[in-house]
């Protein structure tokens, strides 16, 4: 099997990866239960990946319903230190496009219905999050997505809202009034589990739309959504393969160690089915 060091966790419109060899489809045991799909895992361009189809392949899982846990700790449990996100979005800034990409540095969590962390039962962790997504990884994905002939926007707000409809035009208002660039319905909890297990996380978003706000275009669908996220599947397609060698081998950011002195609960009082629980998590710290 190969030693997937970097996963891609992609949305709708992208649910296998191209050029993989020495391929395999695991899925792997959780104490959360089945990740959203088998995980396939392989070699591309020499370097050890892993591709986990978000919403499952046919998209069977709506936005609320992901098993986020699941997903992130099978990835955890299988090596992987980086995540590269893909996801598609509606846009709340007149520059920021239908079919360009950004590159998001912060978060507005607007869910209502969803666990976001590993901890609690006995174990409590409050982990940094002051910059969402990995500064490192970021960087990296925006200078690969320049390099794919589309606009890419380096930097921005991603508002995630709970779904599974889309926003009244009230609410796309408030958050244009909040200096919000994008919005979508899936990089959280994602990432903040993925900061809770230590793996870099970034996203590349894909701008299939202007949202509700935009009075001058078609209002937001389903079918605007799908179309204009397949004109950029094949955008994915290029970023993933150009990106492979351009992740460093040894992380320098503060991802790898964002646990270190996140755990305040006293050694003693935590049990032992908790540890064994969030093992691959935990288990260099207690």
């Amino acid at each position: 099997m190969a030693d997937p060091k970097i996963a891609f966790i992609s949305g709708s419109g992208l649910y296998d990866i191209d050029g993989l060899e020495d391929r395999e489809e695991l899925m792997p045991d959780t104490p959360y239960g089945a990740a959203s799909d088998s995980i396939v895992t392989g070699t591309l361009d020499g370097v050890g990946v892993a591709f986990l189809p978000r919403h499952g392949k046919g998209h069977r899982f709506s936005p609320t319903e992901l098993p986020y846990h699941a997903n992130i700790y099978a990835l955890k449990s299988l090596g992987v230190e980086q995540i590269i996100s893909i996801s598609a979005v509606g846009s709340l800034k007149v520059e920021i496009r239908p079919l360009d990409l950004l590159i998001p540095d912060q978060l507005i969590d607007r869910t209502r219905s969803r666990s976001n962390t590993f901890f609690g039962d006995g174990i409590v962790a409050h982990v940094g999050f002051a910059d969402p997504f990995c500064p490192a990884l970021s960087d990296i994905l925006a200078l690969s997505a320049a390099d794919q002939n589309v606009k890419v926007h380096s930097g921005g707000t991603y508002l995630v809202m709970e779904g599974p409809q889309f926003s009244t035009r009230a609410e796309s208002e408030l958050y244009r009034s909040w200096g919000a660039s994008v919005i979508g319905m899936t990089a959280l909890p994602e990432a903040k589990l993925a900061r809770e297990a230590e793996i870099c996380y970034a996203t590349v978003a894909l701008v299939t739309d202007y949202d509700v706000w935009h009075q001058t275009e078609e209002e937001v669908s389903v079918e605007i959504v799908i179309a204009n996220l397949m004109q950029n599947v094949g955008t994915s397609r290029r970023i993933i393969a150009d990106i492979i060698n351009r992740v460093p081998k040894v992380r320098k950011c503060v991802c790898e160690s964002s646990l270190k002195n996140a755990i305040i609960t006293s050694r003693e009082q935590i049990q032992e089915e908790t540890k064994r629980k969030l093992g691959p998590l935990v288990s260099r710290y207690l």
